[in-house]
C-alpha cells in the first residue's frame, strides 16, 4: 500500500473543488484534489444533453480565470464542462483522476486517512466538494410495484427524448430538471408533469429585461438570501428540501407544448400505473422521476453530525469535527453558493480558515 500525506486532501474536482484549490495556492498551502471521474468537467458532461446553465457567463467565471466568450451566452453543460479543464490547467491544480475515496477516517494522532483503493492519503485537512446535492439519485419506494412494462429512469439518466419508448410520458418532480425535461419531451410526446410548484422569478430568460435585472438579482442572492438573514433561512430551507423556483421555463411554456402541469404527488399505485391520492392514475409508457439526489455520507467514518439528510455545518466549516470542511452545498452561505459564482467566495472563506490553522511553511532556503 502506497501512502502519500499532503496538508489539505480535497475530494472532488467539480467548480467547488477547484475553487478550493485555487485560493489554497494563493496562500501557498499543500493540497491535493482527486476526483473518481476519468476527466475535469465530467460531473457536467454526464447530464442531459440540452442542459444549459441558469447564469449568463459573465457570472459563471471562478477567481483567476474568466469565462471565455459572450458575457450574456448562457453556457451548455460541455461548454462548462471545457471551462473547469481549462480552469485547472490554467492554474497548474493538481488534481488526480480516476481516484475516488471510498473510506475517510480519523487518526489518533489527528487529521484524517483517505483510503484509495490500494492506496492512502494522509492529510491534516479534508474538504469534501462532492456535489450540490450529492449523487445517490433519489426514486420513491412505490417505483418498485409499477408495471414493468413501464420504462422507468431518474433524471441523472435521461439524456435526450428519442431514448424513450414511444408514448404518453409522466415527469415527476417540478424543480429544474423535471421542469426543463418535460419541455423537452413535449415537443414529441404527450407529457404529463406533476410535482408542486416552488415559486417563479418572474422574468423570462435570454432576454434583454433579464440583463437589465440581473446585477438586482445576483446582489439579493448573494447578499440578502443568506444564512444571516430570517428571509434567507427561510428560502434555504426551501431549496434545500423542495427544489428551486421557475427559471428558464416557466408555466406558460409548457402549455404551449400541451404539458398537463398537476401540482400534487404521485402517492400510490393502482394495477401497475403510479396515482395521485384522489386516485387518478397515469397509463403511460415511460416515468422521469427528476425527484432530485440524497446526500450520501456513508464513506465518511466520522462522528459526522447531519439534521435532515445535511451535514451540520455553518459556511462550510463543521465545528464537531476540527479540520472538515465542506464547499459546494446548496444554501453554504447564501442563495449564490449553488451558482458558480457564489462558489469562489464560499473556497475563499475555507481556505483562509484552513491556513488560519497552521502558520504557512518557510520558504526555502536559497
Amino acid at each position: 500500500m502506497d501512502t502519500q500525506h499532503v496538508e489539505t486532501l480535497i475530494i472532488g474536482a467539480g467548480q467547488a473543488g477547484l475553487a478550493t484549490g485555487y485560493q489554497l495556492k494563493r496562500l501557498g498551502r499543500d493540497f491535493l484534489i482527486v476526483d473518481g471521474m476519468a476527466r475535469i468537467g465530467d460531473n457536467w458532461r454526464c447530464h442531459y444533453d440540452s442542459l444549459a446553465l441558469f447564469t449568463p457567463a459573465r457570472a459563471n467565471s471562478l477567481d483567476g480565470v474568466p469565462f471565455p466568450g459572450d458575457q450574456w451566452h448562457f453556457p451548455t453543460k460541455d461548454e462548462f464542462a471545457e471551462y473547469l479543464e481549462l480552469y485547472a490547467v490554467a492554474n497548474d491544480l493538481p488534481v488526480r483522476m480516476q481516484t475516488r475515496v471510498e473510506r475517510l477516517t480519523g487518526r489518533e494522532d489527528g487529521g484524517f486517512t483517505a483510503t484509495l483503493g490500494d492506496d492512502e492519503v494522509t492529510c491534516d485537512y479534508v474538504v469534501v466538494a462532492t456535489g450540490t446535492f450529492g449523487r445517490s439519485p433519489q426514486v420513491p419506494a412505490l417505483a418498485s410495484e409499477i408495471d414493468p412494462g413501464i420504462r422507468q429512469l431518474h433524471s441523472s439518466d435521461y439524456r435526450r427524448p428519442d431514448e424513450l419508448p414511444n408514448g404518453p410520458v409522466l415527469v415527476v418532480g417540478a424543480s429544474h430538471s423535471g421542469l426543463d425535461i418535460a419541455y423537452e419531451i413535449a415537443a414529441t410526446r404527450p407529457t404529463t408533469l406533476v410535482g408542486p410548484e416552488r415559486g417563479n422569478v418572474p422574468l423570462e430568460w435570454g432576454t434583454h429585461r433579464l440583463e437589465r435585472a440581473f446585477p438586482v438579482i445576483e446582489f439579493v442572492f448573494n447578499h440578502v438570501l443568506t444564512r444571516r438573514t430570517p428571509m434567507g433561512r427561510k428560502v434555504m430551507a426551501k431549496i434545500r428540501h423542495h427544489g428551486a423556483p421557475q427559471l428558464r421555463v416557466k408555466r406558460h411554456h409548457l402549455a404551449d407544448r400541451d404539458v398537463e402541469w398537476i401540482t400534487e404527488h404521485i402517492t400510490d399505485v393502482d394495477d401497475g400505473r403510479p396515482c395521485l391520492t384522489d386516485g387518478r392514475s397515469f397509463d403511460v409508457a415511460s416515468i422521469v422521476w427528476a425527484t432530485g439526489f440524497r446526500q450520501s455520507y456513508d464513506w465518511i467514518d466520522l462522528p459526522l453530525p447531519v439534521e435532515d439528510g445535511w451535514p451540520v455545518e455553518y459556511r462550510g466549516v463543521v465545528d464537531a469535527i476540527p479540520g472538515l470542511y465542506f464547499c459546494g452545498l446548496a444554501f453554504q452561505y447564501c442563495f449564490a453558493s449553488g451558482e458558480v459564482n457564489g462558489v469562489s467566495r464560499d473556497a475563499e472563506y475555507l481556505a483562509r480558515r484552513i491556513a488560519a490553522r497552521t502558520p504557512a511553511p518557510a520558504p526555502a532556503a536559497a
